[in-house]
């Protein structure tokens, strides 16, 4: 699919992307949205927090949201887009990814960038006990991750599921990693990294026979932390080999259903080869849009939604 030409014009004053990632993740606010919990429990013996919100009229069809490194339900991005397609009357779930719906996940493990089985278990939930003959799955960053490995890595997709969107989705891993690294990103490095350890010290309590406080203590970079964690509670040998298996791009090439990615290229998240133009172009079910501007989840526009809500909504109205 040759590669989609995007209409997005950032106001002058988001144009940075330092300005509108930071703008979008601490002041947005997005009003009105009612949801309603409901907890599923897995097949592990751990359980997911759904944050539902339902348009006015009956509907078939359903959008799964999914949302970044230690976001939830609640974030403004995981609202607006819950917002938007309910006034369109398109159900929306929102999915708090185990530990991030306010209480500690019960398994030592928690989630991570590669980790599908867990959307399998609330698309397998959906279908067997709601309605929905028409679902899309929306994902930002690491749940932009997830939902393109979820539909690249099978071959047995559900019929139901009719379109996926990924939202600055770093999916070349190791990329990411290294650019998270880097000067520029120091400050988000940072919040990232604090929050990560506080949740960990928490995990420690929880578990102190597989991780020791002397471990947490050598932490001192996001690597570190997918060294120490990441890596050893999900199986994986090292960050290195967790970056590796987990990056939805090899599996791009494996999309069999209607995708849109929305990457901007002033993302400092994001590497070069977190733009899948091969992939695309070889690759009829897969659109790859590539703004100048949006920063990192930050595509403003001077109006109540952000064009990558309007945006997918638009996708999946004319798939």
């Amino acid at each position: 699919m040759p590669i989609v030409q995007s209409t997005y014009k950032a106001p002058y004053f988001f144009r940075k992307g330092f300005v509108s990632t930071v703008y979008s993740g601490l002041f947005r606010s997005v009003n009105g949205l009612q949801q309603e919990r409901e907890r599923i429990e897995l097949t592990d013996g751990d359980f997911l927090d759904l944050d539902w919100s339902f348009a006015k009229a009956k509907t078939n069809k359903l959008i799964i949201v999914l949302h970044g490194l230690e976001g939830n339900a609640q974030r403004p991005y995981m609202t607006g887009t819950a917002k938007l397609f309910t006034e369109n009357n398109i159900d929306a779930v929102c999915v708090n990814f185990r530990g991030c719906s306010g209480e500690s996940n019960r398994k030592y493990y928690s989630y991570h960038s590669g980790a599908t089985q867990d959307l399998h278990e609330v698309v397998q939930h959906i279908i067997e006990s709601k309605h929905y003959s028409e679902i899309y799955i929306k994902g930002f960053s690491l749940g932009g991750n997830v939902t393109l490995k979820y539909l690249g890595e099978r071959d047995n997709v559900p019929s139901q599921i009719k379109a996926g969107i990924a939202v600055s989705v770093p999916c070349f891993l190791k990329g990411s990693a290294l650019e998270l690294h880097t000067f520029k990103n120091i400050l988000f490095h940072d919040r990232f990294k604090r929050y990560l350890v506080e949740r960990l010290k928490l995990k420690q309590k929880q578990y102190p026979d597989k991780l020791k406080v002397e471990d947490i203590n050598s932490i001192k970079t996001l690597n570190d932390f997918d060294n120490v964690y990441t890596s050893k509670a999900h199986g994986f040998i090292d960050a290195q080999d967790y970056y590796e298996k987990s990056s939805s791009l090899q599996f791009l090439n494996n999309i069999k259903t209607p995708t849109l990615i929305i990457n901007a290229l002033n993302d400092s998240f994001l590497s070069p080869e977190c733009y899948p133009v091969k992939e695309a172009k070889t690759n009829s079910n897969l659109h790859l849009e590539m703004p100048n501007y949006g920063g990192h989840v930050g595509f403003v526009k001077l109006n109540k939604f952000y064009y990558n809500e309007t945006r997918a909504l638009d996708f999946i109205t004319n798939i």
